[in-house]
């Protein structure tokens, strides 16, 4: 009871911080993906784009401020027309509280090179058209410090409405699934990912039961440190074998190499919540 007046009192004044949900995770230690608990990632977005009179999902993005989205470069193409939408557990029906906003504009990382996966910088920001108003199920995710780096085997979350195994059917309800990272010297091994892997890049799984997959691709890498939920990956790419090969962990774009050029585009508004998470 104590929680949960905690928490209106919070609403009531406005008062949210990055990376701390109001509906805090169910997490776990779960083989493969499971259901999230709704709007316990507040900062999920959905990237999508009209097909035919109806709106599709193609990419996950993480909300960084009231009015930028972060996602992976090669979700954009310049030929599509986007929406994001915010507050969402399930893509199927209609939630309270969700708001599907228009980009203003979409700015995409100037070193990404589309057929060039491997040389990083898979990353994008979409300014939305308009300010998105903070509640219990849309808050912004926390930008770790630059260039923090993980140790191997943190636990973290991805998140997202990716397929649920390779070439099967896209779940209608957020997905998590826990993931363990693994450091650069062994994800560059050459029985790994070898030299396709950079410094600017985070490897997370590779166990061969759970990985990102098709639907996921720029969305957050969730990870917990000091009480606070950050942000240290975006999915950028996976194994053309297939999703959860073993040895061929996710592969994320590394945010905390990208600090400089995400307050550069923000005019610093994202720089906020990176100083909250400290």
């Amino acid at each position: 009871m104590i929680g949960v007046l905690l928490a209106v009192l919070a609403l009531a004044s406005g008062a949210f911080s990055c990376g701390v949900p109001v509906y805090a995770p169910a997490v776990s230690r779960v083989v493969g993906g499971e259901d999230a608990k709704p709007n316990s990632w507040p900062w999920q977005a959905s990237l999508q784009y009209s097909s035919s009179g109806s709106w599709r999902h193609t990419c996950g993005g993480t909300l960084i401020a009231t009015n930028w989205v972060m996602t992976a470069a090669h979700c954009i193409s310049s030929s599509r027309t986007y929406r994001v939408y915010l507050g969402k557990n399930n893509l199927a029906v209609s939630e309270s509280g969700s708001v599907a906003i228009a980009p203003e504009k979409i700015i995409v990382h100037p070193k990404w090179d589309s057929s060039r996966v491997s040389n990083g910088n898979d990353i994008a920001l979409i300014k939305l058209s308009t300010h998105v108003t903070l509640s219990d199920k849309i808050q912004p995710a926390c930008l770790p410090p630059a260039n923090s780096i993980l140790a191997n085997n943190f636990a973290c979350y991805v998140t997202g409405w990716g397929r649920l195994i390779t070439n099967g059917p896209l779940p209608d309800i957020l997905q998590q699934g826990r993931l363990l990272v693994v450091n650069h010297a062994t994800c560059s091994q050459s029985s790994w990912w070898g030299s396709t892997v950079k410094t600017n890049m985070v490897c997370a799984g590779g166990d061969g039961v759970i990985s990102s997959c098709n639907g996921d691709s720029g969305g957050p890498l969730n990870c917990k440190v000091n009480g606070k939920w950050e942000v240290h990956g975006v999915v950028s790419f996976g194994s053309s074998l297939g999703c959860n090969y073993y040895r061929k962990p996710s592969v994320f774009t590394r945010v905390s190499a990208f600090n400089d050029w995400i307050a550069q585009v923000c005019n610093t508004s994202c720089a906020t919540w990176t100083v909250l998470a400290t």
